[in-house]
């Protein structure tokens, strides 16, 4: 049966080389993994819809021993990016012999002529110990280059693959760099590896770093419901990270089970009036002396718009709008907003405000993302001998597979409302707008 073009990843060359690795079971290039396994009447199931199989083939489209590789990473920190470039250097070093390795530094910014970053020629001492350390031992950046000067730095640089570690931003700075390689006709591999902890790159089962994530910020929400629970009348407000989807809070919530309040982007909620949430955490303070509040950061874009009146809200180097400016920053407004409302009725309370954001992206990662960034970097190395290109390596419905990255930065991928039920069972907060508001979230392309 023939494949949707778009789930197709582009072949370079003829795979005619014979693998060095030896003992392993070979992926044959007929093999797929269904890629949209849910169907109803108005959406009929499609088999055509399915993704490449990943994983070692048993004949190249690149000769190993002839291979120059580069490594970049890119965009905030977070957990397992070291397990990531240390496993895509010793499968390329050590599984198929190729006799250099670069690694470009602080992101893109590395791979821009202006910038002066020479790269590092990656050896085995450089890299055996990183991955019990947090974040990028290559180093990371944010913003938008060039990506003629880019790929004019891989051709002065001779390299043949380039596997990019980040999230939709890189993905979408890989997917032009290969485009601009395609026009120059440059038979260069361009493979990425998803990293974000914001878990939203859609055909992914889940991003590296994730996992930590959710661990790390249930240990902060039980934190905010000891302090909660330990002052009269006690509120623990817990800010975590999450721009346009809520996966962390939602995750974590659920991990904790001591959450009152769960507040995610994709779910509209207001502050003010009989069915908003200052009234809800007050029943709650009243009838049982305390409360947590889960929030995630996209809220604030969510709640008070995604305007910019007067400057106050600011953009990163990569023209996302940050959650940390002060028009947007959810936390202490929501914390002064609890406060206000208090006074009002003349109510003392306790409020304890906790961010663990930068300790969550500077954190190593744990047991499960590691073995994950290991898988990934692994495959992700398969991909490129055997010639793929603008692909993502990713794990979907339980298997690894190669993702087109035009699929890949397609959309953002968005708490569902199953997953959406299930919070607010475990919380047991109210619905937080009036009756007739309540609407379904967006749906995924």
């Amino acid at each position: 049966m023939p494949i949707d073009p778009a789930y197709s990843v582009m072949h370079l060359g003829n795979p005619t080389i014979p693998s060095p690795l030896r003992g392993r079971a070979w992926v044959r290039n007929d093999e797929w993994v269904i890629g949209e396994p849910q169907y109803s009447r108005e959406h009929p199931l499609e088999p055509a819809k399915a993704f490449e199989k990943a994983g070692p083939r048993e004949f190249l489209a690149f000769n190993p021993r002839k291979v120059r590789a580069a490594i970049v990473t890119c965009g905030g920190l977070c957990p397992g990016i070291n397990n990531a470039v240390r496993s895509l250097y010793f499968e390329l070093h050590h599984g198929y012999g190729v006799p250099e390795v670069l690694g470009f530094r602080y992101g893109f910014e590395g791979m821009a002529p202006d910038a002066g970053l020479q790269p590092v020629h990656l050896k085995p001492e450089h890299v055996r110990h990183i991955h019990r350390l947090g974040g990028s031992f290559l180093g990371t950046s944010r913003g938008r280059h060039d990506p003629a000067a880019m790929v004019s730095t891989l051709s002065r640089l001779s390299i043949d693959m380039l596997f990019a570690v980040g999230g939709n931003g890189t993905l979408q700075g890989a997917h032009a760099i290969h485009e601009e390689l395609v026009r120059r006709g440059r038979h260069v591999a361009v493979v990425s590896l998803p990293k974000t902890i914001d878990d939203d790159i859609p055909y992914v089962d889940k991003t590296f770093g994730f996992e930590t994530a959710v661990d790390m910020a249930r240990t902060a929400i039980d934190a905010a419901h000891t302090e909660a629970g330990g002052a009269r009348n006690g509120i623990g407000i817990v800010k975590l990270m999450g721009r346009d989807a809520g996966f962390i809070a939602a995750l974590a919530t659920l991990a904790s089970s001591e959450a009152n309040f769960c507040l995610l982007p994709e779910f509209p909620f207001v502050l003010e009036g009989e069915h908003g949430l200052l009234t809800a955490v007050q029943r709650r303070i009243e009838s049982r002396g305390h409360a947590v509040i889960v929030v995630a950061e996209g809220c604030g874009a969510a709640l008070y718009g995604a305007h910019e009146p007067q400057g106050l809200v600011a953009r990163d180097a990569s023209g996302n709008l940050s959650y940390a400016s002060g028009g947007l920053d959810i936390g202490p407004r929501l914390r002064d907003a609890l406060r206000e409302h208090f006074e009002r009725a003349r109510l003392a309370v306790t409020i304890k405000y906790i961010d663990p954001s930068y300790t969550i992206r500077a954190a190593p990662a744990n047991g499960t993302d590691a073995v994950y960034c290991s898988e990934l970097g692994r495959h992700a190395v398969h991909a490129a001998m055997a010639g793929r290109s603008d692909t993502v390596v990713g794990r979907y419905h339980g298997m690894y597979v190669h993702v087109p990255t035009s699929l890949a930065v397609s959309h953002t991928r968005r708490v569902d409302p199953v997953l959406w039920n299930a919070v607010c069972e475990v919380t047991g907060q109210p619905p937080l707008v009036p009756p007739s508001s309540v609407v379904p979230p967006p749906s995924e392309p």
